[in-house]
């Protein structure tokens, strides 16, 4: 029988707002929409709706430059309030130009602008911030869900990021629990009986891409997916 896997993306999520019941409301919405929940499913959420829940929502006008936040957006020719929140979330600065600023986050991410985002939040000078810690926010919504539905499932939270020497972004995993984000197939047989030495298959970043393909990252107002039927995990 031909392997196959289903992903379902949820489009009657409501607009999320800070205090927001995340998991239940997740939870409500595959019922609505008639989407049953097993175990083994993928819950792969977006980073917008889980910071926007957690008040992660910044506005500009709120937001006082320091001096070298004024001097690197003559840099980067960015709104030196907007560079103030980026250096905010950084750990170091990788690079900073007129046409890329990509810093290191406070949790180890290589990123641009620290994820400090204006696409899809509501309000001209309102941004989001990545949550404070991903894997704990993945694993404070897996606990809620499972109390919810009895069922063994995972959750994964899900950007989307550059990557080196490549055009374009793809979804990655930011904020995992419930499944181990690798497959390793070192010391494993191929085809041929040859033993694999570095094969380490990043999985959950897999599951994040492949989840986007139904979410979109515009106004398809798809913030969660269902990936069902993957057993390779």
């Amino acid at each position: 029988m031909a392997k196959k896997i289903n992903i379902i993306g949820l489009d009657e999520i409501p607009l999320i707002r800070q205090g927001d019941n995340l998991s239940k409301i997740i939870v409500e919405t595959m019922k609505k929409e008639k989407v049953p929940i097993d175990d083994g499913d993928i819950i792969v959420i977006a980073q917008k709706i889980v910071s926007k829940a957690e008040g992660r929502t910044v506005k500009l006008r709120d937001v006082v430059p320091s001096e070298k936040a004024k001097k690197i957006a003559l840099q980067t020719l960015k709104d030196p309030r907007l560079v103030e929140l980026i250096l905010e979330e950084t750990k170091e600065i990788v690079k900073a130009t007129s046409e890329i600023f990509i810093v290191e986050n406070k949790k180890g991410i290589i990123c641009i602008n620290a994820g400090v985002d204006k696409s899809n939040v509501f309000g001209n000078d309102a941004y989001t911030l990545l949550p404070e810690d991903s894997d704990k926010s993945a694993r404070e919504l897996l606990s809620e869900i499972v109390k919810l539905t009895g069922k063994k499932v995972a959750v994964v939270i899900c950007d989307t990021y550059s990557r080196p020497f490549r055009r374009g972004q793809v979804g990655f995993t930011i904020g995992i629990a419930g499944i181990n984000p690798f497959i390793d197939y070192r010391g494993q047989k191929d085809l041929f009986n040859y033993t694999l030495k570095v094969k380490n298959t990043a999985i959950a970043d897999e599951i994040a891409s492949v989840a986007e393909l139904v979410m979109g990252q515009g106004k398809e107002a798809i913030p969660v997916a269902i990936v069902k039927n993957l057993t390779r995990v």
